[in-house]
């Protein structure tokens, strides 16, 4: 399970995945401690002047001009959290809500949002104990943070709302925290408010879809590779001195892995034989330059991730010469526009993989293999609705692909009148990075199929490895029509795991 230790700084993305994915254990550092202890006496002294200062004594957003006063201001801490946890919808995924409020605690811990050492604890203690409160996938505007997801975690730390604890069981939080030997925490000045003023739901989203692209990518070279050794296509295509006066870096990356799990094929090469052909389709010659592109998307929004990381976001923040400033810091587009992006490449990348299944199944353009890969076609249907289910992944894709950074609506009576969108933009490259995995395993399903049939030609030890992991999978090979979504389904679960890069890398080598 493994420990995470938080200091002021340096949290990694895969502090971040260890945390929401692998339930690792969080320690306090006694700088981070140390940090916060010093931001809280800065607010406690400006608690104690007669000067309004946001956040600490005034109220909030549309009702910033109200100053109030010492005895209400426990009150205004513990209200903001209430009014704020407003989600509905169906409750975001155990991992969203354990790397949002893992995130939400680095930020605590940098000592830019004056909470109490204590509340830093608790938090750390909820993560620790296994408790997950309820967020709701409607409510955040991806500006001043994710409000209302972060709300609900905050309302948690209160002992109040609903959390599943590490049975899975739906309970009153403040049954779980007593059952774990937590005490709800007193909010004070600023607190409530320091809670909820963050990117970290899309933050941590797009973290862990950048982890999961990261093996898809890897995953679609493969197929590609498979498919264009089905189609007895040229792999000279993939020379890297081609990709050299070209020179991006994902692009090259992609062809070199292709011609590695390509390497010693007796497959490819025969475009010229019975059938000659120039060249091979788009979908098969070009899948560098597509899968490079999203490649490099993908570097783009890793840099964006990182820097967002090294951030403490907050309103407002104190500053080391114990100022306590407002700022802007909590908008979400820098991150909203890269999730967007993602899902603009991974639409792609699954519609190519989709042109790539169509065209191993259609006998007019797959160069000598059966009707849909079918045993006795006419009889049987072969592949012929699984690439209607490829398709209708992809059709969907297109869909997420739309922007949500591109949309802003009004919030707060006009104080807040342009937002990001950002929670929006993680919550639709979720489900496109879920389909691009299925879309991914049926483009494998039929390349694995379509390679077996090719008799009396010997395909790449890469590929004959991938075959036999695929097939220990329980993914059937070719062969008489059969109930056909369990073997989907289990090249849908071998995909995800990692276990058709894990099959490859031993006789390539490390892919790029």
């Amino acid at each position: 399970m493994g420990t995470v230790a938080l200091g002021t700084s340096g949290t990694t993305a895969a502090d971040v995945i260890a945390v929401a994915r692998g339930n690792a254990r969080i320690e306090l550092s006694d700088e981070a401690l140390t940090a916060l202890a010093a931001s809280r006496e800065i607010v406690d002294a400006l608690a104690a002047k007669p000067e309004p200062v946001y956040g600490v004594s005034t109220g909030f957003g549309a009702l910033a001009s109200r100053h109030i006063g010492p005895d209400l201001r426990a009150q205004l801490q513990r209200n903001i959290v209430r009014s704020h946890a407003a989600g509905m919808g169906p409750r975001v995924e155990r991992e969203v809500v354990r790397a949002l409020m893992f995130l939400r605690l680095k930020t605590v811990c940098s000592g830019h949002t004056g909470v109490r050492p204590e509340v830093a604890r608790t938090m750390a203690d909820v993560l620790n104990a296994g408790i997950t409160p309820v967020v709701h996938e409607y409510g955040s505007l991806g500006c001043s943070g994710d409000l209302a997801p972060l709300s609900h975690c905050a309302l948690t730390l209160m002992g109040e709302g609903d959390a599943e604890g590490p049975d899975g069981e739906l309970k009153p939080a403040g049954e779980l925290l007593a059952a774990h030997g937590i005490t709800p925490v007193e909010l004070r000045e600023k607190e409530g408010l320091a809670l909820l003023n963050g990117t970290d739901g899309m933050l941590g989203m797009l973290i862990m879809a950048l982890a999961d692209l990261e093996n898809l990518y890897k995953s679609v070279d493969i197929t590609a590779a498979l498919t264009l050794e089905a189609l007895l296509g040229t792999e000279k295509v993939l020379a890297p001195e081609l990709h050299a006066i070209r020179p991006h870096p994902g692009q090259a990356a992609s062809a070199a892995n292709m011609l590695a799990v390509l390497s010693g094929s007796g497959l490819t090469g025969h475009h010229q034989d019975d059938a000659p052909r120039v060249q091979d389709a788009y979908s098969v010659r070009c899948a560098p330059q597509v899968a490079g592109a999203g490649r490099d998307t993908m570097a783009h929004a890793r840099l964006v991730a990182e820097r967002e990381l090294a951030a403490a976001v907050d309103n407002p923040v104190v500053l080391p010469d114990g100022r306590v400033e407002s700022n802007g810091n909590f908008h979400g587009a820098p991150v909203a526009y890269v999730l967007d992006f993602l899902a603009i490449a991974a639409a792609d990348l699954g519609s190519i993989a989709e042109r790539r299944t169509d065209r191993l199944l259609d006998k007019n353009r797959s160069h000598g293999l059966p009707p849909f890969l079918a045993d006795d076609a006419g009889v049987d249907s072969g592949l012929m609705i699984a690439q209607y289910t490829q398709a209708a992944l992809v059709s969907e894709m297109k869909r997420l692909a739309v922007p949500a950074s591109a949309d802003s609506i009004p919030s707060s009576a006009m104080q807040e009148d342009h937002v990001s969108m950002g929670w929006s933009a993680a919550r639709k490259l979720r489900t496109a990075v879920d389909n691009l995995t299925r879309i991914v395993a049926i483009e494998l399903y039929a390349a694995t199929r379509a390679v077996e049939l090719r008799e009396g030609l010997t395909p790449a030890p890469a590929t004959r490895a991938v075959i036999e992991a695929v097939r220990k999978a329980g993914v059937e090979g070719p062969g008489p029509d059969r109930f056909l979504a369990p073997d989907l389904a289990a090249a849908d679960a071998f995909v995800r795991a990692g276990a058709l890069v894990a099959a490859v890398e031993p006789v390539t080598g490390a892919l790029a």
